[in-house]
């Protein structure tokens, strides 16, 4: 009887027990790419998620969740013959060297925005990209894709340089959504809510923000605070449906002070 498989700190060992899987496990024999894709979108969110609670722990479990992605997708194209991870791990090499001159060859870069706008120039003297934008992918969750887009346009010069320069386009958007709203024509008024929230990453991104961050704490904010009202109706033997909104109410206001901390809203 053969000894049974041991976890080791080898990058080797990992790419070797995802060949075994593939051979002798029937679930992971009858993977493919398209099967799997959505499993990784998860663990970026599960990874995301880990980073915003603080958690090492977790974090470390969720970035070898997406490293079997890696190693995973990478096996199946081997198997296809298309490439095996050796091209996978000179790819990038050869690429951030490339992209860094500043750092592997003679040119200057003096801060990260020369940084950034020398990569862009490198991407588009290399014929990768006909446009700026073209590296954004079209599955970017909407607000993710609004920021990289406006920051590859900050990249080439297309920007305002402070946010209070941005916010009279911020209010101009305010009002012409007011606008459609009144007057009920829905394409109008889902295309004006688009420009308008367009305009606030625009102005958070100016600022220093990330707005896809900040919606999702805000996000995780509404949860625990309404999860709080279920709980303290709850306790008073009501559900949400007993309650009157003027109830509901003074519970948020109650949850806003037990969870101190969180900012006013």
């Amino acid at each position: 009887m053969s000894e049974p498989r041991r976890p080791s700190r080898s990058f080797t060992d990992l790419v070797e027990i995802m060949a075994i899987l593939r051979r002798e496990c029937p679930w992971d024999r009858q993977q493919t790419h398209e099967s799997i894709k959505d499993l990784m979108v998860e663990e970026i969110y599960e990874a995301i998620e880990a980073i915003d609670n603080d958690d090492p722990v977790e974090l470390k479990k969720e970035l070898g969740d997406l490293l079997l992605h890696v190693v995973f997708h990478t096996e199946i194209a081997r198997e296809a013959g298309r490439f095996d991870i050796g091209d996978v791990i000179y790819g990038i090499q050869e690429k951030l060297i490339r992209r860094h001159p500043h750092v592997f060859a003679d040119t200057h870069a003096g801060d990260s925005a020369t940084v950034v706008r020398n990569w862009e120039d490198l991407k588009m003297k290399e014929k990768e990209r006909s446009s700026v934008l073209q590296g954004v992918p079209d599955t970017l969750p909407a607000l993710i894709k609004a920021q990289r887009m406006q920051e590859k346009a900050a990249a080439v010069g297309f920007d305002w340089q402070t946010w209070e320069e941005a916010w009279p386009k911020l209010t101009e958007e305010i009002e012409e959504f007011k606008l459609a709203a009144q007057k009920g024509d829905e394409e109008e008024k889902a295309g004006e809510f688009g420009d308008l929230l367009f305009s606030m990453v625009n102005v958070g991104r100016l600022a220093g923000l990330n707005s896809e961050d900040c919606l999702r704490l805000t996000n995780r904010k509404f949860k625990r605070r309404f999860q709080y009202i279920e709980e303290v109706l709850s306790k008073q033997g009501k559900n949400l449906k007993d309650a009157t909104l003027e109830e509901m109410d003074a519970i948020w206001d109650a949850a806003k002070k037990h969870f101190e901390g969180e900012s006013r809203s």
